[in-house]
């Protein structure tokens, strides 16, 4: 393929530059019709974090578990429109029979989280672990990760977490095997660990870049091997944030996202999952104060459903996700347009010697 090919290709991807110029009220519009016209054969999912004009238009939104949950329960849609990440759209082609179609409406909304572990190095630390523990250790990843990643955890007896089910999967990893080398993202894998009575010093991060671990103490006493991964958003939520939150406001709560830092889980009045936050934030009672350790959109979204209670960012000066923020009303209408036309762009379909060994890792959380 010559590098004009490489260009035509890359830009029939690439939505047309009318379609921003488009006013709101009109893309909705048509939006509105072309649902209404394709009806059961098209389905629409939107993660939490995704921006309100496209939520809108979500026939289901939920995190990445519930989405994957009802993308697998849906056979009647031929098209899945993904309004997520990539990752979260390869979960759904896994999930969804053949005849199924799975469109994400903007190539660029990826995760940085599940680009920080890829094959080459996976495959690498699995030779040291089996080196060093011997054919001791169960590997599990968090579904922030690619689908060649879960096919690799798959085929070694493993499972796919989200941080909804986490503690359940690595109580049930610890039933198969001594230790777990826990994928991509070390900061729920630490603090899911920890939650369930492992010490802080039984736990080594392995670094993938320098291809070595970092820990202190006797590797022999290691019980879960942390990839060195991380959300680039839950990093930015610091013990200065709460600090800061104590002292000007002592009288309100702090819930985070197990993806934040041990330190800031530590000190943080409650953790858990997007959809734990949401429902205890839905069953909290008027007049309550909460500060929220999560991705921007979504917490602007809580804030706004909920007039009676005083809410605010843990950290002011957040932006939202920046892959997560790329899907926008253009990209939908745009991608819905083709559809229409008979002409479907930034299909995902994951390759099926892939998608038989992700299944696995995905079934065996989903069936637990």
């Amino acid at each position: 393929m010559n590098i004009l090919d490489v260009l035509k290709k890359e830009t029939s991807g690439m939505m047309p530059e009318s379609y921003k110029k488009l006013t709101i009220e009109e893309m909705q519009m048509r939006v509105t019709a072309i649902k209404e016209r394709l009806g059961n054969a098209l389905y629409i999912p939107g993660h939490h974090y995704q921006k309100d004009e496209v939520i809108q238009f979500a026939d289901s939104t939920g995190d990445s578990l519930q989405l994957a949950q009802v993308s697998a329960k849906n056979q009647e849609a031929k098209y899945i429109v993904f309004c997520g990440v990539h990752f979260m759209a390869e979960t759904a082609d896994i999930l969804t029979n053949d005849e199924q179609i799975v469109i994400l409406p903007d190539m660029r909304a990826g995760c940085s989280m599940a680009d920080m572990a890829n094959m080459n190095q996976t495959e690498k630390c699995w030779e040291v672990l089996m080196d060093t523990f011997g054919d001791t250790i169960i590997p599990l990843t968090y579904v922030n990760s690619t689908a060649e990643i879960k096919a690799f955890v798959g085929k070694n007896g493993g499972a796919t977490v989200t941080s909804s089910n986490a503690t359940d999967m690595v109580k049930w990893a610890f039933t198969q095997k001594e230790r777990i080398l826990f994928l991509p993202d070390q900061h729920l894998g630490r603090n899911t660990a920890y939650s369930l009575g492992v010490p802080l010093e039984h736990m080594a991060v392995w670094n993938p870049i320098q291809g070595c671990f970092e820990h202190d103490g006797d590797l022999e006493d290691v019980k879960v091997i942390l990839w060195k991964g991380h959300c680039s958003v839950h990093e930015n939520f610091t013990v200065h944030n709460i600090k800061e939150v104590r002292e000007t406001r002592p009288n309100m709560r702090i819930i985070v996202h197990p993806e934040c830092s041990r330190e800031v889980v530590a000190l943080s009045d409650d953790a858990g999952s997007t959809k734990y936050i949401i429902d205890t934030i839905n069953s909290a009672p008027p007049g309550s104060k909460w500060a929220i350790g999560t991705e921007m959109n979504l917490v602007k979204r809580i804030i706004n459903q909920h007039p009676d209670k005083e809410i605010i960012s843990l950290n002011q000066s957040m932006c939202p996700c920046l892959t997560m923020n790329r899907i926008d009303l253009p990209h939908l209408l745009w991608t819905l347009e083709n559809i229409e036309n008979g002409k479907i762009v930034n299909q995902i379909k994951v390759d099926n010697g892939i998608a038989v060994d992700a299944l696995l890792a995905l079934e065996r959380m989903l069936h637990h």
